[in-house]
């Protein structure tokens, strides 16, 4: 499946919009490895990776579509043309968990999990040398081994064993993050919304990519044997993500996530409730109550489980299990309805003549303006703006 060209490098339809993306893919790389070098954030250097191996196969595909098969009819690029999943897989993995973790490492354990990609590299180029010793090997493209063993036995099970490696990283990725996500807000009274969203999209962009991928192997395999032009449009698509993952995990700042410490995980206080097995009585409620509404901690921003527990003089673990059955929310709903109706109360009293809207929520404990019209949407089912409109004059 070679497109009908004569010269290298044609620059056409199919060749220039890859190569303009995958070049300006590499320089995004480049960015983060330069930004790693100066920050030792290990999450920079595994997306720079992740962008250079997606580029990787990005330009074996434009030369192709550029062509380089039909000038060069006995190259050997075959040998390099590799599925990344193997490494893919794992890297995703390891991004989202190096924001994720606080003061993450890499440790030589973690090497098991690209094994697999090793193995698949010490086999091609143990085959490419074995070909390369056969006589008549530079008169062909393919030699003995990569046609008889690679080509006929390895890549089928590679279109089985690539699907499974990356659906599997995939949902364990997915699960480490709605793992993150319920111990922030369990913990913390602001969840770092933009943050939280950035690693979602990064997840959902490369699941999309992954589905895309499935769909156009089976239709390929059990159905119709798909051209080269017809796949390009695999190739476009993942070329815009590798643009999009640049410059968006260039410019957020993972850092205030990864600078979280928590000194519990959820798991723990359901441990507690199981071993206590205690209902929480309406005094523990009140005196609560009682607190939240005379020392007014939620006007701190940076307000969390373990700080109100510290003024409350309970254990952390104590605090959490009464917000959670006595008041049927978890810690972050529970601080921020404080935060709204302190808010709807300064609107009231006519805050909003000397004060934007933005700054009595930060007055109140809000951190950002996309928390704070998010939350009070949530709480109230209306706009702060509208709200204030509808106040009576």
């Amino acid at each position: 499946m070679i497109l009908p060209l004569s010269t290298f490098p044609d620059f056409n339809f199919y060749s220039t919009p890859l190569l303009v993306l995958v070049v300006q893919g590499v320089l995004l790389s480049g960015l983060l490895f330069a930004k790693f070098s100066k920050g030792k954030n290990i999450s920079h250097f595994i997306l720079a990776s992740i962008l250079l191996l997606v580029c990787y196969q990005q330009i074996c595909y434009t030369v192709g579509f550029m062509g380089w098969y039909n000038v060069y009819k006995t190259t050997k690029i075959n040998y390099w043309l590799m599925p990344i999943a193997l490494a893919l897989g794992p890297l995703i993995y390891f991004y989202v968990k190096s924001i994720t973790q606080s003061n993450f490492k890499f440790k030589r354990r973690d090497i098991l999990h690209f094994a697999l990609a090793i193995c698949l590299v010490l086999f091609r180029v143990f085959i490419y040398i074995y070909d390369s010793l056969q006589p008549g090997f530079n008169d062909k493209q393919n030699g003995v081994l990569k046609i008889a063993l690679d080509e006929n036995i390895v890549q089928p099970v590679l279109v089985f064993l690539d699907f499974s490696v990356m659906l599997l990283y995939l949902a364990f990725t997915f699960q480490l993050f709605y793992n993150y996500r319920t111990k922030i807000k369990e913990y913390f009274s602001n969840t770092y919304k933009l943050e939280l969203n950035w690693v979602l999209s990064f997840l959902i962009v490369f699941t999309s990519l992954f589905l895309y991928s499935s769909i156009q192997t089976v239709i390929n395999v059990a159905f119709i044997e798909l051209s080269y032009t017809q796949q390009w449009w695999l190739n476009l698509f993942m070329a815009i993500i590798t643009i999009y993952i640049g410059v968006r995990g260039y410019f957020t700042d993972t850092g205030k996530l990864n600078n979280l410490s928590f000194s519990f995980t959820p798991n723990e206080i359901k441990t507690v409730q199981k071993e206590t097995n205690q209902n929480i009585s309406e005094d523990e409620v009140q005196l609560i109550s009682e607190f939240m509404k005379t020392e007014k901690p939620y006007l701190n921003s940076e307000l969390n489980l373990s700080d109100l527990a510290s003024e409350l003089e309970m254990h952390r673990n104590e605090l959490s299990q009464i917000i959670n059955k006595g008041f049927q929310k978890n810690f972050n709903d529970f601080i921020n309805e404080f935060r709204v109706n302190a808010f709807k109360k300064e609107l009231e009293n006519g805050a909003h003549k000397q004060l934007s809207l933005l700054g009595i929520a930060m007055d109140c404990g809000f951190n950002s303006k996309a928390t704070f019209n998010r939350v009070f949407k949530k709480i109230t089912n209306t706009s702060p703006t509208e709200f204030l409109q509808n106040l009576p004059k």
